[in-house]
C-alpha cells in the first residue's frame, strides 16, 4: 500500500455488480473533485477474444478447463506490476479491451482485441480497478487445494497445451481499499444470464454452460479472494431464486437485504452507520445488515470517509 499513490479495487464475479459500485465511486469522486484513473480487469486477459475461444476449446477436448477466471488466462503478473508501480510513482502501464462496438469505433480496432499498452498519466489522485483479480493471492488456503490435475506443467504434458508460466503474486497486498461485490451464488448466476442475454444477446444456454465450465475456477481463485477484502457487499435477494436457469428477471434491489462484513471493525463507527441507514442493524460484531434500497446510500456514507483519507493522505504527500 501507498500513502502517495492509492489504489481501490472492486473484485467480483462476472455478473457479481462490480459495475455499479464503480459507477457510484464515480459520481462521489466528481462531486468532491478526486481524479482517478480507470483499470478494466478485461484488459490484463492474455487473449484476445478469437485466441481465446480456440484454447478453451483446445483445453476442453482434453478433459481440462480454462476460463478467464483462471490465472494462465491473464497477464495477472503485469497487474501486480501496474499496482506497484502506481503505488510507487502514480502511473504504470495499463491498455483497454474492446469489448463493444462502440469501443471498436473509437479505438478503430475489431471487438475482442486490445489496445497497445501505454503509460497511465501522471497527477491522478486514485487508481481504481474493477474486474475479477483484484484480491488475488497465492495463499496457502489455495496451494492445500491444488491438486496435481491442476499444475500448468502437468497440464502441459498431459494436454500438449501450451499454456504460460504463472509467477507466484500478491496482488492483493498493493491494494488500499479491496471491496469484494460478492452476491449468494443464484442471484450471481441471475445477473450473468440476464446481462449475457440481454446484453450480449448470447443464448441462454451458452450462459448456463459457462457456468458450469469454470465452476472449479470460480472456488479456487475468485472465492479465496473475498476473505482478503476489507469490505465485502453480499446481496442476498427475498425472492424464490431456487432454480436460478429457468428466471428471466433479475430480483431488485428493494427485494433484498445487503449484508456487508467488515474484515476488521476497528475503526468503524457502527453506531453512526446505523443512525445514518435506514432499517438497518447489526447481526454480528463486524457485519452490518441494510436494506437493498439503502445501498447506494450505504456505500456512500461507509467509504466516503475512508475516500476521503486515502485522497487527503496523497494530496498532503505531494504538498496539493
Amino acid at each position: 500500500m501507498s500513502v502517495k499513490h492509492p489504489i481501490i479495487a472492486f473484485t467480483g464475479s462476472s455478473g457479481a455488480g462490480t459495475t455499479t459500485f464503480r459507477r457510484v465511486f464515480d459520481r462521489l469522486f466528481k462531486e468532491e473533485g478526486i481524479t482517478r484513473y480507470r483499470v478494466d480487469g478485461n484488459a490484463f486477459r492474455r487473449y484476445d477474444r478469437k485466441r481465446m475461444r480456440y484454447m478453451v476449446e483446445r483445453c476442453h477436448e482434453k478433459g481440462y478447463c480454462l476460463s478467464h477466471f483462471s490465472p494462465e488466462a491473464n497477464h495477472l503478473e503485469r497487474l501486480e506490476g501496474l499496482f506497484r508501480e502506481y503505488s510507487r510513482t502514480g502511473t504504470g502501464l495499463c491498455r483497454r479491451y474492446v469489448e463493444t462496438e462502440e469501443l471498436a469505433e473509437m479505438y478503430d480496432q475489431p471487438v475482442g482485441s486490445f489496445t497497445p499498452w501505454e503509460e497511465i498519466p501522471m497527477g491522478t489522485d486514485v487508481l481504481v480497478y474493477d474486474g475479477l483479480h483484484g484480491g488475488y493471492s497465492e495463499s496457502p488456503w489455495s496451494q492445500r487445494h491444488t491438486t496435481p490435475s491442476h499444475n500448468p506443467e502437468v497440464i502441459r504434458r498431459r494436454l500438449q497445451v501450451k499454456l504460460c508460466e504463472v509467477p507466484e503474486l500478491d496482488i492483493a497486498r498493493w491494494v488500499d481499499l479491496l471491496i469484494g461485490v460478492v452476491p449468494v451464488i443464484n442471484l450471481e448466476w441471475i445477473q450473468k444470464i440476464y446481462r449475457d442475454a440481454h446484453h450480449k444477446n448470447k443464448p441462454v444456454e451458452n450462459a448456463v454452460q459457462t457456468i458450469e465450465r469454470r465452476m472449479s475456477d470460480y472456488v479456487r481463485y475468485i472465492v479465496p479472494q473475498f476473505s482478503l477484502t476489507d469490505i465485502n457487499f453480499q446481496r442476498v435477494p427475498l425472492t424464490d431464486t431456487s432454480n436460478p436457469f429457468v428466471l428471466r428477471e433479475v430480483p431488485s434491489l428493494d427485494e433484498s437485504i445487503v449484508v456487508i462484513r467488515f474484515r476488521d471493525p476497528k475503526g468503524h463507527d457502527f453506531p453512526y452507520f446505523l443512525k445514518r441507514i435506514k432499517g438497518s442493524w447489526m447481526s454480528r460484531r463486524n457485519t452490518l445488515v441494510i436494506p437493498g434500497g439503502q445501498l447506494e446510500h450505504a456505500i456512500r456514507v461507509i467509504c466516503a470517509p475512508m475516500v476521503h483519507e486515502l485522497v487527503g493522505r496523497y494530496r498532503e504527500a505531494v504538498g496539493s
